[in-house]
């Protein structure tokens, strides 16, 4: 039995891409583009395109070259390399710009009959529509297709091929009076009618598209990682270059006025223009025509193998082969008759602005996609051949200013169309590889450089200023979330907060799976919530070690954690003991800490946050003051107001005040003068009856402790708030600047 050999080189791809690209338009529109525009203006059209174009050759030669995939066409070398959820959403826009061109092809190919169309309107004054020749011209390639299918269609294209090859030398060998002069000079060249440059360039920019249609040789190819790459990029340059200079041919040898009355200009200026150009456009548009409907099926059959669209039924139908050819035989019937009904619009304008917006979603969706896998791609997907980022995000900039120019509200509602399919997708096939995964993969890239960077930055920095990145190890989490909600203000704007479940025991595969289930329960729990809060478990045999290990975490975003914030109920004296016990061990780590004591009532945010400083708080009170503007930044508390509370003795009343006054005007605080109390010691009154007498009603007490007074004290220090439901206990390892 006879085996297929990969034998194929560089020239099949490059030859099979350039007959696409130097198709229809070249023949019918550029002319006409020239005249409108001038020949700087059709060269500015040219380069913006190929803005577009060469970064997507490189990135489907990129795509092309992943080692998981060998052959296919373009939808499956898309969608297996970047996951089936965004192919097929890239995969509806690509079957649709083919499905379409299709019929632009057609009713570009019923042009070369223009002599016929002349011939009756002189003869019997009647006005022949482009339809009584596009119509049996779609009827009888259907009827080829579907009876011949893949190899009539092959077995044509080298024919076609050496026609338009011919139509072009004689082209470029031909000459023109106007041309006798010889006055034409590029340097003196004009640049006109730049007010129309977007609507001729949507009717123009398909003529650059086809660059990628060698792609689907690539499992016939002996060394497809440098075939296509190279085949397709020479094609994309050499179809630029031959656009080039038909620019300037044109310019040189057809005045505007003939530019703009002859749509097929270039007879006029070929040798045996009335013949060989009509057969070029005739053998160009036949040939696009032919491998737009030999892959436009192929791509929707693709697309249902994968259930990509609704309902089984759907799928199960269109990728149903013909029994005795083994083409795809419902995929070709939906594609044809997509393009009768585009085949009866009949201008050739107006279906090809909707082939350049389609082409411009699909170039764009590439290109972005390439241009986010070169930060975040999987260790799965490894091409052969690398483009560069910065052609990528090129690409996909320019498709999308040029699509917001042509039409911002065709641009607009395309850009929703191609999103909500999306969606659609990622909802029915929850399973597969989304666009979240590169997005993911993007940002853990980009996290890890930033990490990097500002490591290297604080190594080199003296002096930086304050912020809190917190940690908050809690084994009650689904009893309470005071201590969450406490992490998860001073996370909102200003701050970074961990949240660390423990779970006592000792790491196992059982105790694994468990910490990954709890896990999960708490990013549903807190998720209800607008949360800023990075949420994690640790598994560890004893409190302790459990803090021990989590003060030597890093922070989540680059900034060591420099403060730990505990909890306990203050109906639960053991909780705070064991608190107590593993101060030491936090203080050896220069934290701040924070101990929030509550009751049975959660903190309530409408009400005030009330600030106690005393004589002894010369570290902690500047903390205090910071993480109360922190804390109300929130848009919980809102209605909520910052109160000071000094307690001093009354020789150092005026002289306390002034202090506070000058610290909250430098600092900036919103917080005013009427809202801070100066209270006198007095022998008769306790610090504890003056705070449960003040701020009974307050919904969160901020009251600072000292180390050396916690030795003594123990848990006694923080007892007889009997009247406080939420207590705030600080203790700043240093004293923070406020500026």
């Amino acid at each position: 039995m006879a085996t297929s050999k990969k034998e194929f080189g560089t020239l099949p791809v490059f030859f099979t891409a350039i007959s696409t690209i130097l198709g229809a338009i070249l023949f019918l529109r550029f002319g006409y583009g020239v005249g409108v525009l001038g020949f700087w203006g059709v060269v500015l059209i040219i380069l913006v395109g190929h803005m577009v174009t060469i970064p997507t050759a490189l990135a489907i030669s990129e795509i092309a070259t992943n080692k998981r995939v060998e052959g296919g066409g373009e939808y499956f070398i898309i969608s297996r390399s970047f996951g089936l959820n965004i192919g097929a959403t890239i995969g509806f826009a690509l079957y649709l710009s083919q499905a379409i061109s299709v019929a632009f092809y057609v009713i570009a190919f019923t042009e070369s009959f223009e002599f016929l169309f002349q011939f009756i309107q002189a003869k019997y004054d009647f006005i022949l529509p482009r339809q009584a020749i596009s119509i049996p011209a779609m009827a009888g390639l259907s009827f080829l297709i579907l009876k011949k299918g893949a190899s009539m269609g092959v077995k044509t294209l080298y024919l076609i091929v050496g026609i338009l090859a011919v139509s072009l030398i004689m082209f470029f060998a031909g000459t023109t009076e106007y041309a006798e002069p010889g006055t034409f000079s590029i340097f003196s060249a004009e640049m006109r009618n730049m007010n129309q440059f977007f609507w001729v360039f949507a009717i123009i920019f398909p003529a650059f598209t086809g660059m990628t249609a060698g792609v689907g040789l690539s499992g016939d190819l002996r060394d497809p990682s440098k075939s296509i790459p190279l085949g397709t990029t020479l094609a994309t340059i050499s179809g630029m270059l031959i656009y080039l200079a038909i620019s300037w041919k044109l310019a040189s040898f057809a005045s505007e006025t003939d530019l703009l009355e002859h749509q097929l200009i270039m007879g006029k200026i070929a040798i045996g223009g009335s013949i060989i150009i009509p057969l070029g456009l005739a053998a160009s548009t036949l040939s696009s025509a032919i491998g737009s409907i030999l892959v436009a099926p192929r791509t929707l059959q693709a697309l249902a193998t994968d259930r990509s669209f609704p309902g089984l039924r759907i799928n199960a139908f269109l990728r149903l082969n013909d029994q005795k050819s083994g083409e795809p035989q419902n995929a070709t019937i939906v594609t044809i008759a997509i393009a009768f009904i585009f085949v009866a619009i009949g201008n050739v304008n107006a279906v090809a602005g909707i082939i350049s917006m389609f082409f411009m979603v699909t170039y764009g969706s590439l290109c972005l996609i390439s241009f986010l896998n070169h930060f975040g791609s999987s260790p799965s997907y490894r091409p052969s051949f690398r483009s560069r980022w910065y052609f990528s995000l090129i690409g996909f900039v320019t498709a999308i200013f040029v699509m917001f120019k042509i039409d911002a509200i065709y641009a607009f509602v395309s850009l929703l169309a191609m999103t909500l399919i999306y969606l659609f997708i990622n909802h029915v096939h929850r399973e597969r590889k989304g666009l979240e995964s590169i997005f993911t993969n993007a940002i853990f890239q980009l996290n890890r450089n930033l990490q990097v960077y500002l490591q290297n930055v604080r190594k080199r920095k003296t002096y930086s200023e304050w912020r809190p990145s917190c940690i908050c190890i809690s084994d009650k989490t689904f009893e309470r979330q005071q201590a969450f909600k406490i992490l998860n203000w001073l996370s909102y704007k200003y701050g970074f907060g961990t949240y660390i479940h423990l779970l006592p025991g000792y790491f196992s595969k059982a105790m694994k799976n468990e910490s990954a289930e709890i896990q999960n329960k708490l990013i549903d729990l807190f998720g209800k919530t607008e949360s800023h809060v990075y949420v994690d478990t640790i598994i560890s045999p004893s409190y302790t070690s459990a803090i021990a290990q989590a003060v030597q975490l890093p922070g989540i975003a680059g900034l060591e954690n420099n403060m730990i914030i505990f909890d306990n109920n203050k109906h639960k004296p053991e909780e705070l003991s064991r608190i107590i016990d593993n101060y030491k061990l936090v203080n050896a780590g220069d934290f701040d800490v924070l101990i929030l004591r509550t009751a049975a009532k959660e903190i309530d945010p409408t009400r005030d946050i009330h600030l106690w400083l005393k004589k002894t708080d010369e570290f902690n009170s500047n903390l205090m003051i910071l993480l109360s503007f922190i804390i109300i930044a929130h848009p919980d508390w809102k209605k909520a107001k910052i109160k000071i509370f000094n307690i001093t003795s009354k020789e150092e009343h005026e002289q306390t005040k002034n202090h506070l006054q000058d610290l909250i005007t430098k600092g900036r605080l919103p917080i005013t003068m009427k809202n801070i109390e100066i209270l006198e010691e007095s022998p008769e009154i306790g610090i504890r009856e003056m705070i449960n007498r003040h701020s009974g009603n307050a919904g969160l007490v901020l009251l600072g402790f000292r180390g050396d007074h916690l030795k003594h004290e123990g848990v006694s220090l923080f007892e007889g708030f009997s009247e406080i439901d939420a207590m705030l206990f600080v203790n700043s390892h240093n004293e923070k600047l406020i500026e």
